[in-house]
């Protein structure tokens, strides 16, 4: 038969002895919000008004731009696979119509970053400062 054995008692830890050093990893175990009791409610923010007018506004933006853009781009494959002929067509020297739309999908992406970036500081960053102003949240 197996015989239980309790485990060894545990030395009395008086004002004498010191306590073990407790393992750290890199700092990690440390709070990161220091001088915060609490962090804000996020799913209050989510659920509020101006957050659901914000990511509206954002998605009026994004998901049509993005839309044109993948159909722009659909439209390049489409040409380079199967008018070979159209995109073959030589403008001038040795650059034809495929090369041309080729640099014009760099462009677009460029141009309609920048786009965003003007449409984003104007639109976006000062309702995100308000909300973040409303939480209590320090601007970074």
């Amino acid at each position: 038969m197996t015989e239980v054995v309790p485990p060894p008692a545990r030395p009395n830890r008086g004002p004498t002895m010191a306590r073990p050093a407790q393992a750290t990893f890199g700092g990690i175990d440390t709070p990161t919000d220091r001088g915060r009791v609490g962090g804000p409610d996020f799913a209050a923010i989510h659920r509020g008004a101006e957050f659901t007018a914000l990511r509206s506004r954002f998605r009026r933006f994004v998901f049509p731009v993005s839309a044109l853009f993948f159909v722009w781009y659909l439209t390049y494959v489409l040409l380079a696979a199967y008018a070979k002929g159209f995109m073959s067509l030589r403008l001038f020297g040795s650059v034809n119509v495929g090369l041309v739309m080729g640099l014009a999908q760099f462009a677009s992406t460029i141009g309609i970053t920048a786009w965003y970036l003007r449409w984003a500081r104007k639109n976006i960053d000062p309702q995100v400062a308000a909300i973040r102003a409303a939480a209590g949240v320090d601007a970074r």
